[in-house]
């Protein structure tokens, strides 16, 4: 088995010197002025070389909807019901849907006998 080679300060420190990270690389936009990553459009404005690419006033403007919208929603919903309400209400579904079930069970009966007199 070899020995291994010394493992020194120095030799760590050269094998990282790569390792540093670069800050990325901005640029002004030329309509509004505000720094954006290159070879991107503009967050603020929604341009990029100059022309316009997204809407970004619809966009806002579209969000702004949609909030609105959602707390009109939550202020136009009832309270909450209480437990003995919600046990109330799962008792009636179930009790419904095992009526259903009988009546399924019934039809097949009635088709099973129809083809038997046939």
């Amino acid at each position: 088995m070899s020995v291994r080679m010394r493992h020194t300060h120095s030799h760590t420190r050269n094998r990282r010197s790569h390792h540093a990270l670069t800050a990325p690389r901005l640029s002004k936009c030329v309509k509004c002025g505000a720094l954006h990553l290159r070879h991107t459009m503009c967050v603020t404005c929604g341009t990029y070389k100059g022309r316009e690419v997204v809407d970004v006033m619809s966009k806002i403007l579209k969000k702004e909807e949609k909030k609105k919208a959602k707390r009109e929603l939550k202020k136009g919903e009832p309270e909450k019901a209480s437990k003995k309400e919600k046990k109330e209400e799962k008792a009636e579904k179930s009790a419904s849907a095992k009526s259903s079930d009988e009546t399924k069970a019934e039809k097949k009966e009635k088709k099973e006998k129809t083809a038997t007199k046939k």
